[in-house]
């Protein structure tokens, strides 16, 4: 799509460039950007772009929940209703990994169930956050309630059907040889109070495990954005990025990703695309 077809230019997210067509519409330009700790990294990522937007649009049309796409435009274009978002990340998870690990073991949370990294949860566990653009926090129920993002029966039923999709992709993907570790969705209300969702549902999204080299008590092999995490905390920069944000400093420059990773990372995201769609990229 030509970029003068888009309409008026909104802002520039982590990911996805965003526009607005007309008064009731928004169109979701997904670039092949990726960010790593709510940090936009300097190297694109090939073809991420198109996963994102085509793989969301699958999910959109078969998960069974109403949400606002309308349709897509080009391989990394899609146009959606104009919502009102709810402003929680809702995340959740299935196994312990990622910072529900790192806060289980500094006491932070309290689960059932074995403290190993990446054991099953004994149940899917709802963990939502706050929704930034410059770093998201947990957040209770409480805290969402009282500061009015969303009302107790508006939180029941987002919960509800957060879980309930994990359920089912997760169903999706084991079908696929695939583990979804865990999920991240995002709903908004349309101009009549409807409650949908919406953003997108992809690989920077959630975290997908090969079954087949899934062993807990280590690091899993993730075809997502997880290789570019373990990438970044291999050679310090997470380290480095927490201390800054700690002491209330600017985040650190993060450095080019290497190419072998780069070229990793693309492929694993075409292979969950075709793997969970049964379609060709």
């Amino acid at each position: 799509m030509a970029l003068k077809s888009r309409g008026k230019f909104i802002r520039s997210g982590k990911v996805k460039d965003i526009y607005e067509p007309d008064a009731d519409h928004i169109l979701f330009h997904f670039t092949d950007r990726v960010s790593a700790f709510d940090v936009i990294m300097p190297t694109m990522i090939p073809r991420k772009g198109e996963v994102l937007c085509k793989l969301g649009a699958f999910f959109f049309e078969t998960l069974g929940v109403p949400h606002h796409m309308v349709r897509i435009e080009g391989p990394d274009t899609m146009v959606v209703k104009k919502l009102k978002m709810i402003m929680v990340e809702c995340i959740v998870r299935g196994y312990l990994y990622g910072s529900l690990f790192e806060r289980v073991s500094k006491g932070e949370v309290s689960l059932s169930g074995p403290k190993v990294l990446a054991a099953k949860l004994p149940a899917p566990y709802f963990d939502p956050t706050t929704k930034s653009e410059v770093h998201d926090e947990p957040i209770t129920e409480a805290e969402i309630v009282k500061q009015g993002l969303a009302t107790p029966g508006e939180f029941k039923r987002i919960r509800d059907t957060t879980v309930g999709i994990y359920t089912k992709m997760s169903a999706g993907a084991e079908k696929a040889g695939f583990i979804l570790a865990d999920l991240k969705v995002e709903f908004g209300k349309d101009a009549k109070g409807n409650v949908l969702l919406g953003d997108s549902i992809g690989p920077d999204e959630f975290r997908m495990w090969p079954k087949q080299a899934y062993a807990p008590g280590k690091t899993q092999e993730s075809y997502d954005k997880q290789p570019v995490r373990d990438w970044l905390i291999s050679v310090g920069y997470k380290e480095k990025l927490d201390k800054a944000r700690k002491a209330g400093q600017p985040v650190p420059p993060p450095p080019q990703l290497p190419t072998d990773l780069v070229s990793e990372v693309s492929r694993r995201y075409k292979v969950v695309y075709e793997s969970l769609t049964g379609r060709k990229l």
